[in-house]
């Protein structure tokens, strides 16, 4: 095969805007696999880069596809030709949308027999994103609870799999038409349409809960916080609430990092970004019942990366002291006096 169609994002377009364009195909070079697509995935992460609003996409025009499964039909130097007509998955960033594609072959994940190409390419961005989050990032121990906003989704939905299969509760958010569905999952669903969503919340954990996973981000971020028991995490990975407005990539993501890690957690503290190494982490003042208090305890970031190329997301805890900042390597720069 020396040709590939392929779905070209040509700038900032409404969806009827992309196009379709058919282009040779170089022959793969050493390390490389040319991968036959047998499905790929529209997310949330697309609908951005058509509106140039994805952290790190590059620049138009390109050929978007995050992830993607396929079969491996030509094989370059020094890979095992035993991997032909084998079926693969592997996360790209861009480029999946095409009918052919070439790949290092160090990025496929071999897919079971008997599993459909589209039920693979449904836990391949959404899996490794929810299952880094729980794990890693936030690290959700067996008998603890966690609030998913947008059960029903792609992430989410994955998620409260996962946190059911390591023994979790899930409180689960989603339109009342999904409520069937989230119930059918595991999880205890709860109307984000109600105004009273987060009091609702707090009447299923009065107690608060380990660990709470937000796409959304915008001003709910400090309702999230407040659903938090102590040493509890706030998981951002996401800017839904901004999806459609115009502006630079980044702010929507610097805003709910600065309103979670300087404005939610601590109000009063100065930041200071770096490039250290190793999770961010904040003197704080302790919340209370009447607001915050003069003992500081540990306030971390964490950027647990969810795949080599995908901006990762933020983790927001307070366990124990801890006298300064330092910043992730990854961590957006900016200083904050």
């Amino acid at each position: 095969m020396n040709t590939t169609t392929e779905v070209v994002l040509p700038g900032i377009v409404a969806p009827s805007g992309l196009k379709v364009q058919v282009r040779d195909l170089p022959a793969p070079s050493e390390g490389q696999v040319v991968l036959r697509m047998d499905a790929t995935g529209v997310s949330f992460a697309e609908q951005q880069m058509r509106l140039g609003k994805y952290f790190d996409q590059p620049p138009f025009p390109f050929v978007p596809g995050y992830d993607v499964v396929g079969t491996v039909v030509a094989v370059g130097t020094g890979v095992d030709p035993a991997l032909k007509l084998h079926r693969f998955a592997a996360v790209t960033k861009v480029g999946g949308w095409a009918s052919h594609l070439i790949v290092e072959a160090a990025d496929l994940v071999p897919v079971p027999d008997g599993v459909e190409p589209a039920a693979a390419e449904t836990v391949v961005v959404n899996g490794v994103t929810a299952w880094q989050m729980l794990h890693r990032t936030a690290k959700v121990r067996t008998g603890g609870t966690i609030v998913v906003l947008g059960a029903n989704g792609g992430v989410g939905s994955t998620l409260v799999q996962l946190a059911r299969h390591a023994g979790i509760k899930v409180i689960g958010t989603a339109s009342a038409r999904h409520h069937d569905a989230v119930r059918e999952l595991g999880a205890t669903p709860v109307d984000y349409r109600d105004p009273h969503m987060y009091d609702r919340i707090h009447e299923l954990a009065p107690d608060g809960v380990d660990a709470v996973f937000d796409h959304v981000g915008g001003e709910g971020l400090h309702k999230s916080w407040r659903l938090l028991r102590r040493g509890g995490a706030l998981v951002n990975y996401g800017t839904a609430a901004t999806k459609d407005e115009p502006g630079n990539a980044m702010l929507p993501v610097l805003n709910c990092s600065d309103a979670c890690s300087c404005g939610t957690c601590c109000p009063m503290a100065s930041a200071r970004a770096s490039t250290t190494s190793g999770p961010a982490s904040v003197s704080v003042p302790p919340r209370s019942a009447h607001g915050f208090g003069t003992t500081s305890r540990r306030c971390s970031v964490s950027s647990a990366p969810v795949c080599s190329r995908r901006r990762s997301p933020h983790a927001f805890r307070c366990p124990k002291p801890l006298p300064r900042w330092r910043w992730p390597s990854r961590a957006p720069c900016w200083a904050r006096s």
